[in-house]
């Protein structure tokens, strides 16, 4: 198979199974990644990358997989605003953590924010 082919290919199953993944396991916005969350992000970013580009580390492999990735990214985005429920499905509703005052505990608990991220987070937006 053609070398650059084999880099569109495997490129677009890294990026497919990482907006799987991030979907299912992440809620965060990337304002509010804590240190533990930026490492994680960097670990899986190196540790793709062979997957990618294979043994073609040349600056066109690079350049080829890195293309794959935003024309990806770009259909991706184009998909969701054409289509209402497919964003719907890769974007999470906002939820309600503080309700008349009052921190929502069990809205916390279930998106594994604790309240002192929470308090950060209103801190760095002023309030």
């Amino acid at each position: 198979m053609n070398e650059y082919l084999t880099i569109i290919l495997r490129s677009s199953a890294v990026y497919f199974f990482m907006i799987i993944a991030l979907r299912l396991f992440g809620k965060k916005e990337l304002s509010q990644l804590n240190t533990a969350d930026v490492i994680l992000i960097l670990l899986i970013s190196n540790s793709v990358q062979n997957a990618m580009v294979g043994n073609n580390t040349s600056l066109w492999g690079v350049l080829a997989a890195a293309s794959v990735l935003f024309i990806n990214n770009f259909i991706l985005k184009k998909l969701m605003f054409k289509y209402p429920k497919f964003s719907d499905f890769m974007q999470e509703k906002p939820e309600i953590l503080i309700h008349e005052g009052n921190l929502d505990f069990k809205t916390l608990c279930k998106l594994n924010i604790s309240a002192d991220e929470l308090k950060e987070a209103m801190r760095e937006h002023g309030i």
